[in-house]
Parts: C-alpha cells; sequence; structure tokens
C-alpha cells in the first residue's frame, strides 16, 4: 500500500504531497491542473521511461518519492534487501522509500530503499506493488494477449501450474525440434566433412609430423646448403691456430715461444712468471680450439648432398600439410589432435537423429496432452470469468450485459498452449456476442475493466490499483455504479483513481484535488486533502462548473450522502 507520494517540478505541479493510504482516493481537478501528473509520478516510482519532458519550465530536476508499506518478510523486501537497500520497522509491516530523479538534461537516478539502483529494479518492483490502467490500457484490452492474460490471472495458481509444465515440455520440444532440423539439413554437409577429416587425418598421421620440427630442419637446410663455405671456413682457422705442419707461426707455437722467452726471464723478475702463466693458460686454450676444429671438420657429412635432398624433402612434405590444413604447422598439429573427437561426433549424427526422432515424438505426445490440460484448466475458469464478470456488468449499469469468455483451438501450439483466448460482450439479451475490438463502446470498455479487475481481484490479490479516466465516455447513473464497484474493490486493495466525475469521486474515502495556481506566466498547481466543505464545493465545480452554486452543492451534498449510505 501506497502511504504517500511527494513531488517536485513535475510539469505544471511544483509541489505537492499526496496523502494516500488505505481504501479509495479520488483524484479531481480543473483541465489542465495536472491531475494525470499523479500517474505520471507514480510511473516514474514504478520505473517507466521518463525524458526532460517531465521537469517544470525554468526548473533543473524534477524529483518523487514515494512511501509504501510492504510485508516485512514478503517478496518486494527480500528484493529492496538484494539490490543494498533498507526498510525500516512499521509494526507488523516495513516502510519501503522508492525515489526517482529526471534532469533537465533526461538523465535520472534511482532511490531504492535509500540507495541509489538501477531505474529496473522499479519497474520489478513495481510488478509486485501496482496495477495501472488508463485509456491506453482499454485499448490494450482488445487485443487477445491481453484477453489470454486477464483469463490466467483469474485461474490463479492451477492454470500457473499447468502452464509451467506444458511450458517447459513445449521448450523442450522446440530445442530438440531445432537440434534435429539442423542435423537433417546439415547431413550431406557433414557427411563431406567427415570424409574430408579422415583423408586429412590418415594423411597426416603417415606424415607424422613433430612439434617444432619445421624449425628444426630449416636450420639444417641452411647449414647443408653452405657445406662447403662451412669446411673451408673451419679448415682455415684451424690451420691458423694449430698448423699441422708444426710452424711456429700459428696461435700455439706463437704463444708457445712468448712462454718460453718469459720464463728464461723471470729469474731476473718473478713479475713476469705470473704473466708466463697466463700465457700458457691462453696456449692450452688455444689447443684446446684447434682440438674442437678438428673434430667439427671429422663431423662434416662429406655426403651432405644426399641429406640435403633428404632435409628438402621432408620440408616439402611439411609445407604441403601447412598449406592444406594451416596456415602454420601448429595448426596442423592441433588438426590432429581435435580431428578425432570431431570425426566421433560427425559419424554420430545417424544414431543422433534416430535418437532426436524418437524424443521428438514422445515429447510432442507429451506437450499434446499438457496442452490439453491447460485448455481444461481455461474453459473452466472461462466459465466463472464471464458469469462474474457478467454480475459485475450488472452492477454497473449494464443489467441485460453479459461478457462471454470463449476459448478455441488454434491451428498450431505457441509458448501459451493451443488456445485463443476471445472476450465477446453481448450488451442485450438476443444480440449476438460480439468481440470487444469491434462492438464496444470507450464507456462500455471501462465498464467491462473495471468489472474484470473487480473479479479477477478476488482470486489474484493486488495491493494496490491506479485508475486513470476510468469512466471516460460514462456519465449519470453508470458512473454512480463505477464509484460503487471501485469502493468495493477498494475493501480488498488500494484504489487510485483520477477521475472528472463527482459521481465516482463521492465514494471515495480519502479526496485529493490539484489545484492551479498562477503567477502570472507559469502555471503552478499543487494538491490539496479536500474535507467538509472544501470537499461539497469541489463535488459542486465537477457536478456543474460552480463551487459556490447552491444547487451543485445541494447535489453535491446528496451524491456524498448517497456514498456514504
Amino acid at each position: 500500500m501506497i502511504e504517500e507520494i511527494e513531488i517536485r517540478d513535475l510539469g505544471v505541479i511544483a509541489s505537492g504531497t499526496l496523502p494516500l493510504g488505505p481504501g479509495f482516493t479520488a483524484v479531481t481537478g480543473e483541465t489542465g491542473a495536472g491531475k494525470t501528473m499523479v500517474v505520471t509520478a507514480l510511473g516514474l516510482l514504478l520505473g517507466q521511461r521518463s525524458d526532460s519532458g517531465v521537469v517544470r519550465a525554468g526548473q533543473k530536476q524534477t524529483s518523487v518519492q514515494g512511501r509504501w508499506l510492504v510485508p516485512g518478510d514478503g517478496a518486494v523486501a527480500e528484493r529492496v534487501r538484494e539490490a543494498g537497500g533498507d526498510l525500516d520497522p512499521a509494526g507488523d509491516a516495513a516502510e519501503l522509500l522508492l525515489g526517482r530523479i529526471v534532469t533537465a538534461e533526461g538523465r535520472g537516478r534511482a532511490i531504492v530503499g535509500g540507495r541509489t539502483a538501477p531505474i529496473g529494479i522499479l519497474s520489478e518492483l513495481g510488478e509486485q506493488l501496482v496495477v495501472v490502467h488508463g485509456q491506453s490500457d482499454q485499448i490494450r484490452l482488445r487485443a487477445a494477449p491481453a484477453q489470454r492474460d486477464a483469463l490466467d490471472r483469474f485461474a490463479g495458481e492451477p492454470l500457473q501450474l499447468a502452464l509451467g509444465d506444458y511450458q517447459r515440455r513445449y521448450t523442450e520440444l522446440q530445442e530438440l525440434r531445432t537440434e534435429l532440423e539442423t542435423l537433417t539439413n546439415e547431413r550431406d554437409t557433414r557427411l563431406l566433412e567427415a570424409e574430408q577429416l579422415r583423408v586429412a587425418l590418415a594423411e597426416i598421421e603417415e606424415a607424422d609430423p613433430q612439434p617444432g620440427e619445421d624449425a628444426e630442419l630449416a636450420e639444417r637446410a641452411d647449414r647443408l646448403t653452405n657445406l662447403e663455405e662451412l669446411r673451408l671456413s673451419a679448415a682455415g682457422s684451424r690451420e691458423l691456430v694449430s698448423a699441422e705442419a708444426g710452424e711456429e707461426s700459428d696461435v700455439v707455437g706463437l704463444l708457445e715461444g712468448a712462454r718460453r722467452q718469459l720464463d728464461r726471464a723471470s729469474v731476473h723478475d718473478p713479475a713476469l712468471g705470473a704473466i708466463a702463466a697466463s700465457v700458457a693458460n691462453a696456449s692450452y686454450l688455444a689447443a684446446e680450439i684447434a682440438a674442437e676444429l678438428s673434430s667439427y671438420l671429422a663431423g662434416l657429412d662429406e655426403d651432405g648432398a644426399r641429406e640435403l635432398e633428404v632435409v628438402q624433402e621432408r620440408r616439402a612434405t611439411l609445407a604441403t600439410l601447412a598449406r592444406k590444413y594451416g596456415p602454420a604447422p601448429e595448426d596442423v598439429l592441433h588438426l590432429l589432435e581435435t580431428g578425432s573427437t570431431r570425426l566421433m561426433e560427425l559419424d554420430g549424427d545417424s544414431d543422433r537423429i534416430t535418437q532426436l526422432e524418437g524424443d521428438v515424438e514422445r515429447l510432442s505426445g507429451e506437450v499434446d496432452a499438457a496442452a490439453e490440460t491447460l485448455s481444461a484448466v481455461r474453459v473452466e475458469a472461462a466459465a466463472r470469468l464471464g458469469a462474474a464478470a457478467s454480475a459485475e456488468l450488472r452492477s454497473l449499469a449494464m443489467a441485460e450485459a453479459e461478457l462471454v469468455v470463449e476459448v478455441s483451438d488454434r491451428d498450431d501450439l505457441t509458448l501459451h498452449g493451443k488456445d485463443v483466448i476471445a472476450f465477446l460482450l453481448r450488451p442485450h439479451a438476443g444480440a449476438e456476442p460480439r468481440p470487444l475490438g469491434k462492438g464496444a463502446s470507450g464507456g462500455e470498455l471501462s465498464r467491462v475493466m473495471l468489472a474484470l479487475e473487480v473479479v479477477i481481484a478476488g482470486a489474484d490479490p493486488v495491493p494496490t490499483f491506479v485508475f486513470d479516466e476510468v469512466d471516460a465516455g460514462v456519465g449519470g447513473a453508470a458512473a454512480i455504479e463505477i464509484g460503487r464497484r471501485l469502493a468495493a474493490l477498494a475493501e480488498r486493495s488500494q484504489v487510485i483513481v483520477v477521475t472528472h466525475l463527482a459521481q465516482v469521486a463521492a465514494f471515495a474515502n480519502n479526496h485529493l484535488s490539484v489545484v492551479k495556481g498562477g503567477d502570472g506566466s507559469v502555471t503552478a498547481s499543487s494538491v490539496r486533502q479536500l474535507v467538509g466543505a472544501e470537499r461539497e464545493a469541489e463535488m459542486a465545480r465537477l457536478l456543474s462548473g460552480l463551487a459556490e452554486s447552491d444547487s451543485g452543492l445541494a447535489h453535491a451534498r446528496e451524491l456524498l450522502a448517497l456514498a456514504a449510505s
């Protein structure tokens, strides 16, 4: 239940506080005073889209704040806590604050339980807190999906259980059919893929490429290609370091000669002995280098041309594999690693198709049976809804009217079953029922919608109903009956009605008026709670256009007395 809404700089409303509370609240006011801004404010709190146009002219932003009483351990309170918001204890319930700010630049911010939150959270909470009806909803009621939704709400838990079971099976069936269709349509393509994969794997396995082999072969080919140059370079270096003829012009000989001279002179200066030792070490190192060069020369393959041919052939084989299954050698190895699994998957298509065909046939039967169960629940509920709504219509000055809720089969199944729901209105005895979208006037639609909400509220309670111009196209005795039925609905739920009819407002236990003022250039409106003589004057204005008319005041008091009785 909404306890209070505070509005700042919304449309023509400069500021206003709407004390709401339980029961039936009527919101009235002169044309252009901004009555519908009350519904706009509530829409902002419930997460509806907004833009800078809602900001009062000349102001930087608009702000709306609402205070709700909700069950402290209910789904709404739990979702608020999940979003990081807080609730204040209020007896057996909890108090929840929701807020919305929209700037003149069009930016917005939502507040849930004192914390900033995504605007989507407001939408989630709104679905559980309030049902808003405007003239657009009367138009929507003419559409089949809205009629189905109304019937399903009335049918309650049995319908939800049957619908949930049907939708689970239907969704599974659609997924299996999609997979089966894909496998069947792509069978030839997948057979070709499997054959190509078998050939590829056989070719790769025969070649048996190894990780890093291409780099090793490239290095080896480079060595073999330049074999003679390598031989000449190594032999020349070997001769310079240590000539086989024993001449002392090589490095080893020169170092040995230097060592001997230093040894002879070291008897006169010991410091030369240390240098002689270093020269001796250099001589040993040169000798080792000469030995390594000799070993390298001995290891050079004399049949390098033949080996180079083998290496180049292997490189060509690997290059062919990379060109076919690469582009990189690593891709070839990856295909070898994963190809077997993919081949098993492709080869299993026939078995999978057979299995899917069986599953689809079995599940199709289950879906048909579930659709029949769902349809039976709807047919039973349709009869009850039609009878209950027709009784309500008789209380709304449509004494001979009858609402017929028709459930028929469609050609195919959908996520919502096999049923086509149609609301038909028989305006009087002997007339043929006609679809709401074709035969009902705006006033009749208003009353049908109200009758449905009164009936559905008994099976699917909603904390708060908001009606914007629900009495459009209605007057006289019909308007009085609408007010009476709204008061009856308010016995189970909070009801807020924006109206221009005194016959409706008379039945409210809380009457708010949007009052228009002015500073000479910009209209400014605020909200006042009316009681006593102020309420009588507003009722007289609604009836006659004159707030101080004696006849209007008398009629207003008569209406209020009628409603009170």
